[in-house]
């Protein structure tokens, strides 16, 4: 298990470790990815909606390493993809690329935007992160201001579909999403927080065992 936040050292740890491994490595957290948080995400949406393909998630925050593995996952799923980032906060291009190139192949939609709003519209998901990380601290204040009007509220779901849902994955700050989504029925976060540990056991099973699912194939 790989857990690195290192602005500048963390994706190029992980893929010497990869390298140079003879046992798999797991990418538990680096500045591009977060693909275990990933996992959880998209088994908690499974739960909820019975199926993922042809769903809409819309992305609502800062362009980080989430979002960067909602981007290399959500068109292998059928998921359509809609990003809202303020400028300057946007996906690394190489990702953005990558993900055009996925979308086209599934068939998916992939919008960038700088309005959440337009990101938001007839959506199933509304997902949002921490809008200063680790290492960002000094970065506060501008930041606070470069997201104003960002908050996820239930304003931001009037235009969402009638089933829209909300994820993040924790720790959560007000500015980032109000009470009254965050607490409401329409949050999935606290199964979301859930399927951390069901996801991660999962995956340490099927790398370490010769594991055969016990139940059906999921339909995506």
């Amino acid at each position: 298990m790989n857990k690195t936040f290192d602005l500048d050292l963390a994706p190029y740890e992980a893929e010497e470790l990869d390298k140079e491994a003879t046992i798999p490595i797991i990418n538990g957290l680096s500045d591009l990815y977060h693909p275990i948080q990933i996992l959880a995400d998209f088994l908690t949406l499974q739960e909820h909606y019975g199926s993922l393909s042809g769903l809409t998630v819309s992305w609502i925050g800062d362009g980080n390493n989430v979002l960067h593995s909602f981007m290399m996952t959500a068109a292998k799923l059928g998921v359509h993809l809609k990003i809202a980032t303020p400028k300057g906060y946007e996906p690394e291009r190489s990702v953005i690329q990558e993900a055009q190139r996925l979308s086209k192949e599934h068939g998916t939609q992939l919008v960038l935007t700088s309005d959440p709003m337009e990101a938001a519209h007839s959506s199933n998901v509304l997902v949002t992160d921490t809008w200063v990380i680790m290492g960002q601290e000094e970065e506060k204040k501008k930041r606070l201001k470069d997201f104003k009007g960002y908050q996820i509220t239930m304003q931001t779901g009037s235009v969402a579909k009638p089933d829209w849902t909300f994820l993040h994955c924790l720790p959560r700050k007000m500015e980032e999403v109000d009470d009254q989504v965050f607490y409401s029925s329409r949050s999935l976060v606290f199964s979301e927080a859930e399927n951390r540990k069901w996801t991660i056991m999962g995956l340490m099973v099927s790398l370490l065992t010769d594991y055969t699912p016990q139940i059906p194939m999921l339909k995506f």
